[in-house]
């Protein structure tokens, strides 16, 4: 007997970022619960390389390279997503940039006008773009990646969590937008996972230590440990959610501190 809970057979996703990481452990767990994945990244090698991996035992993935910073790139991507499979039903923002390691009173304009523009802008123009086909198909759903860096202060990559503390309440806003029209739009917010973006945190014994300390599972993400909940949402099985955000942190949030 089948959990149809989280079956996404017959479901077109597109997953920003996923030629790595999060993303790629996102789509791949997706594809493997019956949905079409469309991997995309800004390197096309990759892309293809990926869908080539995911399509080793059936037709299930495309590739379409694009650059979140670029509207007529996510154009593409989403027009290429229509022609290839008719629409799409789950969007999943998760590529992100964080150039700047630092103070925000040292941070210049460049640096951070591509940090809000990448990570917050192209999640708005894409929910602009995928939300009516998924109106169309009958309702759909939307995940964008924020943080746990969003949740609280940071001295050390201010600006990349105040791009993530945006998410949030765009992911909020857009909930209350299109809910009535079927479409749900929520947040994961991780904490520190082992990949290669955030591999300064992690990879610094340091802060590896005191993050691992921190947490009440006594260690740090991996990839797929975001991946389940991504399912979660995608699915049936989150079909009452909208509007909020699942924080995956092993319990970093949960200790006052005394």
């Amino acid at each position: 007997m089948t959990d149809d809970l989280f079956d996404l057979q017959g479901k077109v996703a597109i997953v920003t970022g996923s030629t790595r990481g999060i993303g790629l452990a996102i789509a791949t767990r997706l594809a493997q619960h019956g949905a079409r994945v469309v991997i995309s990244s800004r390197d096309p090698e990759a892309c293809a390389r990926v869908a080539a991996e995911l399509n080793a035992d059936g037709e299930r993935a495309i590739g379409v390279a694009a650059h979140v910073g670029k509207k007529d790139d996510l154009e593409h991507l989403v027009a290429r997503t229509a022609e290839a499979w008719g629409g799409v039903d789950i969007l999943v923002c998760n590529a992100a940039v964080n150039p700047y390691y630092g103070p925000l009173s040292r941070i210049d304009d460049e640096a951070y006008d591509r940090i809000m523009n990448s990570n917050v802008r192209s999640t708005l123009w894409l929910a602009n773009l995928t939300f009516p086909s998924m109106v169309e198909r009958g309702g759909g759903s939307a995940i964008f990646l924020s943080s746990i860096a969003g949740l609280g202060g940071t001295d050390k990559i201010g600006a990349y969590a105040v791009s993530k503390t945006a998410l949030i309440g765009l992911a909020r806003s857009l909930a209350a937008e299109w809910g009535p029209r079927g479409v749900r739009v929520n947040c994961l917010a991780p904490g520190i996972v082992k990949t290669e973006f955030a591999r300064a945190l992690w990879d610094n014994p340091k802060i590896a230590e005191g993050a691992t300390r921190r947490a009440a599972l006594r260690r740090l993400a991996e990839p797929d440990d975001v991946a389940g909940a991504a399912v979660f949402l995608a699915g049936r099985a989150g079909a009452y959610v909208t509007g909020q955000t699942i924080v995956i942190d092993g319990g970093t949030t949960v200790d006052a501190g005394f």
